[in-house]
């Protein structure tokens, strides 16, 4: 097995006093990188990204699983999220503060991290991958920035819907929100037949995620009861956008090759959602869409996740012109 080089970097966003978080890995020895091998990886609404991609279950994360088949590798933080920079709102109460951390920022520090990989790989473009909320990330940022996306990946994307995202709790909206390990759980599993819900997730890999992604957070930890605090920039922008019936951005401004992916039982981004998206990339030179069955809103840390690496996977590696 190939070993793999990891890196980890705090890179200046645009903000005075903001820094985001970057974790890399790549085969060792590889000195040559190609935008086609370059991929930078972003979270959703709730939980940082390394707790995500780079989570290793039966022995692989999918961030390694990429890296191992030659491919440069990265994921961020937004501000407020995981290990970049956690702004002055996050210590006060939630209630005295309005919302920060939308999807404009989000955006903006994206660009920051592939500026970064821009100037410290030598390349023009890189591949993006967003999961929920990160696919409004990223698809707004391919949609803004054409010329600095070689392909797009959007895993679990939000659009126009109808009603409240499930993340939206209702009332006032503070800088933060708080998630009980037990309300994450209960999320998970929303939409899964009472039968499948035992077996979708294999023993373990729930403790050793919730683990993870809650001691990314030591002062909600600390909470009784502990949680995870996440900015609520994005509970904002779905009140304002998406369950208002208008679009953050424009899909037919993307023009690098888009691949879009959804489980059956996902209830946060039904694939109704996905279905809805995929005919207005009308400038995407190609276009996949993946239904993966017998999977969640989380299936990149269920049972079937192989099924979403390799559809992943096989959109990365097509078209390239080096073999692996």
């Amino acid at each position: 097995m190939n070993k793999l080089i990891t890196h980890e970097t705090m890179v200046p966003s645009g903000d005075p006093g903001i820094s985001i978080y970057v974790r890399n890995k790549h085969p060792a020895g590889m000195t040559r990188f190609t935008p086609e091998r370059t991929v930078l990886f972003v979270h959703g609404a709730t939980y940082p990204s390394e707790t995500a991609f780079d989570l290793r279950l039966d022995g692989v994360s999918w961030m390694e699983f990429i890296a191992r088949r030659g491919f440069d590798v990265y994921l961020l933080d937004v501000r407020g999220y995981g290990r970049s920079t956690r702004p002055p709102q996050m210590d006060a109460p939630a209630a005295d503060n309005p919302p920060f951390a939308d999807t404009a920022t989000a955006r903006a520090d994206v660009d920051a991290v592939v500026e970064h990989i821009r100037r410290d790989r030598g390349i023009d473009r890189v591949c993006l991958i967003g999961w929920s909320w990160g696919c409004a990330t990223m698809g707004s940022y391919a949609a803004a920035y054409p010329g600095k996306v070689e392909k797009l990946v959007l895993f679990a994307p939000g659009w126009v819907r109808d009603g409240p995202s499930p993340t939206d709790q209702g009332g006032p909206l503070g800088a933060w929100r708080a998630v009980t390990r037990e309300g994450a759980r209960e999320r998970w599993l929303n939409g899964v037949p009472a039968g499948k819900r035992d077996g979708l997730i294999p023993p373990g890999w729930f403790d050793a995620w919730a683990d993870a992604t809650f001691a990314t957070d030591p002062a909600g930890a600390a909470m009784r009861p502990p949680v995870l605090r996440a900015p609520n920039g994005v509970v904002q922008d779905g009140r304002t956008f998406w369950s208002a019936g208008r679009a953050l951005y424009d899909p037919a401004r993307v023009t690098a090759p888009t691949m879009i992916a959804v489980g059956e039982w996902d209830r946060d981004t039904p694939p109704a959602l996905a279905l809805a998206l995929f005919p207005l990339l009308t400038n995407a030179p190609r276009k996949h869409l993946a239904l993966i069955g017998e999977a969640t809103h989380t299936m990149l840390m269920e049972r079937n996740r192989m099924a979403l690496f390799e559809q992943a996977q096989l959109f990365l590696e097509d078209g390239l012109s080096v073999p692996l």
